[in-house]
């Protein structure tokens, strides 16, 4: 059996509460958008984006499944709403064309503790998302709140108690003061040179900081408080055990993923596959080839296949190394999906390199849709298991080669998991004006705008 070590992961706070009763807590958050994730799974299908979104033409169907789910739930048509986006944003519910899917993390829910935080924290990082911001307020602005308030959560997790509004708002306003000072946006691509008698364009006013600021910390702490990161008392705020916990593992780029189990032989291979995750690639082929042994070639390729077919983009990658390792008895059922959605851009990497192609080349086999949708799978992969640098890492591997044609490509590409890829993507890009672009990218494909 091969082992690994691993570094042992920086312990928490004192007194934070152990994963599973944060994991109760997350539970508890989500609860009806777990209600409406799993009524949509059995009950409805199709299922229009949004449950009543803003497209026009399907308002009317999706009108109505709100209402059946609100019968069917005992919810208000607000809350169905308001949970059918929370579900989405969690990685519940997935939106493959017109129809509604459960996620991997659905599936889960009831048994894994650490796939319950890891939603959690998807909703977390998109607070911005869930709470609309004040439409009064300049975009500029917001964009700075938002990108103000990791700084306001890291007070509120030092002070470990109440912290008076007053005082989050004064270090509000101060970062505020310091993004504008550090602020040198650029724009993307040529500039039109100015014409002579054509007068220059107004520069964007600098929006009324005192007014706005106070509106937009009233704002980022409600949101902070709708998703479950903080409680709001009179005149203070309060980080609440899950948002204290959040907080911690943003500051310490933690990424708590579980270890290899000894005896993956005898798993089946979804299993398997989540015991070699962390291994390196020698470990894990070895891994492969033993449990590859102990079964028969038909039913070992068809597991590994209905695993790849699953919602967990992590397994679906290590579903397709391990069939590396079976080779060309899988030809055959590897081939067959090449039609399917999900699996193509897999299959046609796996079939280059078993036809002799340079696994460096492989990726030229496929169109530039097949590539951003890989990119985007993978992507979610990394933000699923992975810690926020190597999401930064797979940004040189998109063939765009910029972030701005990057974004242009995933918007369009219309992969299920898009809007909680760049939402995560954002939180973890150190650039604040690309992690803008990416936050307003999320929010128009989570609002279905241009």
């Amino acid at each position: 059996m091969t082992t690994r070590r691993t570094r042992p992961a920086p312990r928490p706070p004192e007194g934070t509460p152990p994963p599973a009763e944060l994991a109760r807590q997350a539970r508890a958050v989500l609860a009806d958008a777990v209600r409406i994730a799993r009524w949509a799974a059995v009950g409805v299908a199709p299922m229009p984006e949004g449950l009543g979104g803003s497209d026009p033409g399907t308002a009317p169907l999706a009108a109505r499944a709100q209402e059946r789910a609100a019968a069917a739930l005992e919810l208000t048509s607000i809350q169905v709403r308001a949970g059918w986006d929370r579900a989405r944003l969690a990685g519940l519910v997935e939106l493959h064309g017109d129809t509604a899917r459960p996620g991997w993390r659905l599936r889960a829910w009831d048994r894994d503790d650490m796939a319950v935080l890891r939603g959690w924290v998807a909703l977390f990082d998109a607070w911005s998302l869930v709470h609309p911001a004040p439409q009064d307020v300049a975009p500029t602005a917001v964009a700075e709140a938002v990108e103000a308030v990791p700084q306001v959560l890291s007070l509120l997790q030092l002070s470990a108690g109440p912290v008076l509004v007053p005082v989050l708002l004064d270090l509000l306003q101060q970062r505020v003061a310091e993004l504008r000072e550090e602020r040198c946006e650029v724009p993307y691509g040529p500039q039109a040179a100015p014409q002579p008698g054509r007068p220059e364009p107004e520069p964007e006013p600098e929006p009324d900081a005192p007014v706005s600021v106070s509106l937009l910390l009233d704002w980022a702490l409600e949101g902070l408080a709708a998703v479950g990161a903080l409680t709001l008392g009179k005149g203070q705020a309060t980080l609440t055990p899950l948002g204290n916990w959040a907080v911690w593992v943003k500051l310490e780029q933690i990424c708590v993923a579980a270890q290899s189990p000894a005896g993956n032989i005898e798993q089946p291979a979804e299993d398997m596959l989540r015991g070699c995750a962390r291994l390196t690639p020698g470990p894990a082929r070895a891994e492969y080839r033993a449990w590859l042994a102990a079964r028969t070639v038909s039913s070992a390729v068809a597991e590994l296949l209905a695993v790849a077919r699953g919602e967990d983009a992590l397994l679906r990658g290590l579903a397709f190394e391990a069939l590396r390792v079976v080779g060309a008895p899988a030809e055959a059922e590897v081939r067959a999906a090449v039609d399917e959605p999900s699996l193509r851009p897999y299959v046609l990497l796996w079939l280059a390199e078993y036809e002799g192609a340079d696994p460096d080349d492989a990726a030229e086999v496929l169109t530039r849709e097949e590539a951003t949708w890989l990119w985007v799978d993978t992507a979610a992969a990394v933000a699923d298991h992975g810690e926020p640098q190597l999401l930064l890492r797979h940004l040189d591997s998109a063939v765009q080669g910029t972030v701005p044609a990057l974004l242009d490509e995933v918007r369009a590409g219309g992969h299920p998991r898009t809007v909680q890829v760049l939402v995560a993507l954002a939180a973890a890009h150190p650039d604040p004006a690309l992690a803008k672009a990416v936050r307003r990218a999320a929010f128009q494909v989570h609002t279905g705008g241009a």
